[in-house]
């Protein structure tokens, strides 16, 4: 009986090691050459990088950001409390107005004098709730405006500062 073994003739494709395809081997061989040769000095001599910033000043113009939130925030909360508080008194004016009202309509005799009563109570509560509204948003909105000032201002000097940084 025959050996069934047979030994494998070598594939144009393989190298004499048999490892890797002869187009593989030289291809490394190239690289490899290339590599020896490559001046990376004059690669990264020749890159137009850019200069780092001063980190102290990119720190100071993050700290003052910071701060014009914060001092916005700080206008916006005072604002906020501004319109509580006068919510507060106009809802108290309104309840004691209420009251000596009452008191009015209640010691009127005839029921003509009352209707009249009403009829002078509903148009002075719609004159004060437009008054006391627009009051209100008149807080709310020197407020909001006060607080994007402020914002809008450090806006502008941060663009200013950051063109500078990368000017130098």
């Amino acid at each position: 009986m025959a050996d069934k073994t047979t030994t494998r003739k070598p594939d144009a494709e393989t190298s004499s090691h048999g490892s890797k395809p002869a187009f593989e081997a030289s291809a490394a061989g190239q690289g490899a050459a290339m590599m020896r040769d490559f001046d990376f000095k004059k690669m990264f001599k020749d890159l137009k990088i850019p200069q780092m910033p001063d980190m102290e000043s990119v720190l100071g113009a993050h700290r003052r950001n910071l701060e014009a939130l914060s001092d916005a925030n700080r206008v916006a909360l005072e604002g906020a409390q501004t319109v509580a508080r006068r919510h507060m008194e106009i809802m108290q004016a309104t309840m004691s107005g209420l009251t000596q009202t009452l008191r009015e309509i209640a010691a009127s005799d005839t029921p003509n004098d009352r209707a009249a009563k009403h009829a002078e109570l509903l148009k002075q509560a719609y004159e004060n709730a437009v008054s006391n509204t627009r009051e209100l948003g008149d807080l709310i909105q020197r407020s909001h405006t006060e607080a994007m000032q402020k914002l809008n201002q450090r806006f502008s000097e941060a663009m200013t500062e950051m063109k500078d940084v990368f000017k130098k």
